[in-house]
């Protein structure tokens, strides 16, 4: 045991965090073989095998789950230990933050801009993708933060914190006008509505269900941007967080209707180390209620 060595234990926490040999043997910049080679070095220094095959699958032995467990929070607080130390030594901080694609962009930058200091002293770095992407990302500490509108999937992964910002109920727009009244007036037009993966938008297909309504969807979006676009190009009835009624009804669309039975919920979700990164303590810091009551869109410092 004095002579393990921590780069093949490495490379061991690789693949079960990848999945698969290949992906980890990409991440690490080596061949398969090369990364196979060492593992079978590690399981002769550690006398037993770490891996059984299940089917064409890899499965970890025993063995293989207890020296998992060990090496996740080895090189997991290594991790922590290089973000802490570049969060000390950098003039810039670095912020990666990963943003839902279908969350309001308006409001997401509102939620941003409040933590973002005006001195320069951060440097921010946006990346959009679906909530299961950005799930990946931030457990393989890629991202520093996520914005998304899904939440119980962090429940899954003891190491991620997660804090609801706010919410905010949705309104429905169209550059026509229809005869029935809301919400009878969206089977009269072609819906532009969230894809039925994102929280909104399976909200949404419940709620058409609950109020009986027969509603012809002409597409749906992970992202919320490019809805919105078709909508104003008066090719459907869109929807939107009710907070921004007024900048949308400034472009000349009609307010068809608005209802709090569905919501647009913020959630910020971050690894338990970055607790201690700057703009994330000042975000949890941060009181957004007047924000998502579309009060006042300069939000309140505690």
């Amino acid at each position: 045991m004095a002579n393990l060595n921590y780069n093949h234990l490495y490379y061991f926490w690789m693949i079960q965090k990848k999945g698969t040999v290949a992906k980890a043997a990409e991440a690490l910049c080596l061949t398969p073989q090369t990364v196979t080679g060492q593992i079978r070095v590690l399981e002769a220094s550690l006398k037993g095998s770490l891996f059984k095959r299940v089917g064409r699958s890899l499965e970890p032995t025993e063995l293989g789950e207890l020296v998992f467990r060990y090496a996740d929070k080895m090189f997991s607080l290594s991790y922590e230990m290089l973000d802490l130390l570049n969060y000390q030594k950098d003039e810039n901080i670095l912020f990666e933050v990963g943003i839902a694609a279908a969350l309001s962009k308006a409001l997401t930058s509102r939620v941003l801009l409040s933590v973002v200091p005006s001195d320069g002293s951060m440097h921010l770095a946006c990346y959009e993708a679906t909530h299961e992407d950005l799930m990946t990302r931030l457990r393989e500490h890629k991202l520093d933060m996520i914005l998304s509108d899904c939440a119980g999937e962090s429940l899954k992964y003891p190491e991620i914190l997660s804090k609801q910002l706010g919410e905010s109920g949705v309104a429905f727009f169209s550059a026509d006008t229809y005869s029935k009244p809301f919400p009878q007036c969206l089977e009269q037009g072609k819906l532009l509505i969230p894809g039925r993966r994102t929280s909104l938008g399976q909200q949404l297909v419940r709620w058409f269900d609950e109020k009986a309504l027969n509603v012809s969807i002409l597409g749906e979006f992970d992202d919320a941007a490019m809805m919105k676009s078709f909508g104003f190009f008066k090719q459907g009835i869109f929807v939107a967080p009710s907070i921004y009624k007024q900048d949308i009804l400034a472009h000349g669309m009609t307010l068809l209707g608005e209802t709090s039975e569905v919501k647009e919920v913020y959630h910020v979700m971050f690894a338990e180390r970055m607790i201690q990164h700057p703009a994330v303590k000042r975000l949890l810091e941060t009181d957004f209620t007047e924000l998502f009551a579309g009060k006042d869109l300069t939000v309140q410092q505690l």
